[in-house]
């Protein structure tokens, strides 16, 4: 998959699962911008590891802070 398509997969997850508008969502956005507790991070993490069909390591996982970090997490379980 693209790195642009798993961009595309992210900003709709997050904005599903945070509630905000699509377009207020690009690659630098932190989820702290979106306000995001530790559960939405956690809601976040298992509704793109469903989404991708994946797990993501435990350490990329504590080192994703942004939409730019989910989609290197994700580029990197799908090339493990």
């Amino acid at each position: 998959m693209e790195r642009n398509e798993i961009l595309e997969k992210i900003i709709e997850i997050a904005s599903d699962v945070l509630g905000t508008n699509p377009d207020d969502v690009n690659e630098q956005t932190t989820f702290d911008d979106l306000d995001a507790d530790s559960l939405d991070r956690l809601q976040l993490v298992t509704a793109m590891e469903d989404e991708f069909d994946l797990e993501i390591d435990e350490e990329k996982l504590l080192a994703i802070s942004s939409v730019a970090d989910a989609v290197e997490a994700i580029e990197s379980a799908q090339e493990a």
